[in-house]
C-alpha cells in the first residue's frame, strides 16, 4: 500500500521535500497554512509599481547543487540565467570608483593569482589572511578569526559575508561563514555564477513544484493551517487542522514540518529554535535599466548593497537592516533611489517604488543562535523537521533551505529500508 508523506509547509524547504519524496514512490500532502505557496520565496503582483515583484531579491550562485538539482527536477533550472563566468561588477558611490572581480569558470581560485582579477589594491596574503575562516567552528566568531578591516574586507568580504549572513560580519558564526568561503571564492569561478529567476522566484521555484505535484496526483491544500498533532507509541497519529478537520497518520506515513520556528516551537513544545532575528530591506522602481545594466552591482560606501537590473525595473537589497524599517517610508525610498541613481547610472525623480521590509527575515547567523539550531530528527519517529533555520551547516539561504528540505527526505527514505 502507498504510504503518505504529510509535509506541513509550502516553502523551499516543503516543496523540495515533497517533490523528493513524490519520485521515490510516496503518496504527497502538502498543507500550507497561509493562501499563497513559496513562504519568503515567492513573487506577487505589486499595484504601486504595476509589477510581478519579489518579496526579496534572492541570488543563488553556480555552485549551489541542492537548490539546480530542485530546480532541473521540477524542470524550471532554464529559469534560472546569470553570466557565462562569475564576474561581479563593484562601484564605490562615495568615491565613484568602479572595478570587476572576475572569478572564471575554473575549479580553483586562480583569479586571486591575477592582479587584473581579484579586488583592485589588493595582494595575495591579504587573501591567505581569510584561510582561518575555512576550518573555523561554528561557536567562533567571525571577528576572532580574519581581520575584519581593510581594503579586501571592505570591497569584498564584507558585502560578501553580510548578505549571506545577514548580521554584521564580525558578529558573525565564522563556521557558517567558513561554509559559505569554501562553496564559493575557494571553489573557483565555476561555482560562483550569479544566478537570478529573471521572471521571478514563484515563476521559477514555485509555481513548477506546485504543478509538478499536482499533475502526479498529488495535493497541495492552501489555507490549511496545522493547529496541534497528536502522539501514540513515540509516533505522530493524527494531524488537528481545526475542528472536525483532524486526518489520521497510518502505519509508514511521515510527516515533514517545514514551518517557521515560532510555528515549530508552538507545535513542537521542547525544540530548539533561534530567537533572534535580522531584518532585510527590498526596494523595487519601476524603470527600464540602462543598456548593458549588469545583472547584479555590488555597492559600497552607501546605503544600497546589491542592485538588481531586470528588464522592468531595479531592485534593491539591504541587509542586517533593522535600522531601517522603522523609518517612513517615502524617505526611505528616496534614500534608496540616490543612491541607484549614483550606482546604477540613471537620473530623474523618484519613479513608481515599492518598499518590502521583512523584520524577521533570517535568524541571527551569530554562534549563540546557530547553536539552537535543531537538526532534522524529533522525538517522534515519524515526524522530521525542515527550514533554513534548522542546522543545515549554512546561514539562512535557498541553498540551505532545500538542503533541509532534501535532507528529512532522505531520512524518511532512510527509515523505509529494511
Amino acid at each position: 500500500m502507498q504510504k503518505t508523506a504529510h509535509i506541513i509547509g509550502a516553502g523551499i524547504s516543503g516543496l523540495s521535500a515533497a517533490v523528493r519524496l513524490a519520485n521515490a514512490g510516496f503518496k504527497v500532502a502538502v498543507h500550507e497554512a497561509t493562501q499563497q505557496a513559496g513562504g519568503r520565496c515567492r513573487s506577487y503582483f505589486d499595484g504601486a509599481t504595476n509589477l510581478t515583484i519579489d518579496n526579496g531579491n534572492h541570488l543563488l550562485l553556480s555552485g549551489n547543487s541542492h537548490a539546480r538539482d530542485y530546480a532541473r527536477s521540477i524542470g524550471s533550472e532554464a529559469g534560472l540565467v546569470g553570466p557565462d563566468s562569475a564576474q561581479f561588477p563593484f562601484v564605490d558611490i562615495k568615491t565613484g570608483q568602479r572595478w570587476q572581480i572576475d572569478l572564471g569558470t575554473g575549479r580553483l581560485p586562480t583569479w586571486v593569482l591575477d592582479e587584473g582579477r581579484r579586488v583592485p589594491d589588493t595582494g595575495l596574503t591579504d587573501y591567505l589572511k581569510l584561510a582561518p575562516l575555512i576550518w573555523a567552528s561554528e561557536d567562533t566568531l567571525v571577528g576572532k578569526s580574519i581581520p575584519c578591516e581593510g581594503v579586501l574586507y571592505q570591497r569584498l568580504v564584507q558585502p560578501l559575508l553580510l548578505a549571506a549572513l545577514n548580521v554584521d560580519p564580525p558578529e558573525g558564526s565564522a563556521g557558517l561563514a567558513g561554509a559559505i568561503v569554501r562553496e564559493t571564492l575557494l571553489a573557483g569561478g565555476q561555482a560562483c555564477r550569479p544566478l537570478i529567476a529573471r521572471d521571478g522566484l514563484s515563476a521559477v521555484l514555485i509555481e513548477p513544484a506546485v504543478k509538478f505535484l499536482q499533475d502526479r496526483g498529488h495535493t497541495v491544500q492552501l489555507g490549511h493551517e496545522l493547529r496541534s498533532f497528536t502522539s501514540t507509541d513515540g509516533k505522530a497519529s493524527a494531524l488537528n487542522f481545526g475542528g472536525e478537520d483532524v486526518v489520521q497518520i497510518g502505519e509508514g506515513d511521515v510527516v515533514v514540518m517545514a514551518v517557521p520556528p515560532r510555528a515549530a516551537a508552538s507545535l513542537l513544545p521542547g525544540v530548539k529554535t533561534p530567537t533572534e532575528y535580522r531584518a532585510i530591506v527590498n526596494a523595487h522602481f519601476r524603470i527600464t535599466p540602462p543598456p548593458a545594466s549588469a545583472p547584479i552591482l555590488g555597492v559600497i560606501g552607501g546605503v544600497v548593497e546589491w542592485l538588481f537590473a531586470f528588464p522592468n525595473r531595479l531592485s534593491v537589497t539591504i541587509s542586517n537592516s533593522d535600522r531601517l524599517v522603522d523609518m517612513p517610508r517615502e524617505e526611505l525610498a528616496q534614500t534608496i533611489w540616490n543612491d541607484v541613481c549614483k550606482a546604477g547610472g540613471v537620473s530623474g525623480e523618484l519613479p513608481p517604488w515599492q518598499i518590502v521590509r521583512e523584520r524577521r527575515a533570517t535568524f541571527a547567523a551569530t554562534p549563540a543562535q546557530n547553536a539552537l539550531r535543531p537538526g532534522p530528527v524529533t522525538a517522534l519517529k515519524n515526524l522530521f523537521l525542515a527550514g533554513d533555520w534548522t542546522a543545515t551547516g549554512l546561514p539562512a539561504t535557498i541553498e540551505g533551505s532545500v538542503r533541509s528540505g532534501d535532507r528529512a527526505a532522505d531520512l524518511v527514505l532512510a527509515a523505509k529500508r529494511p
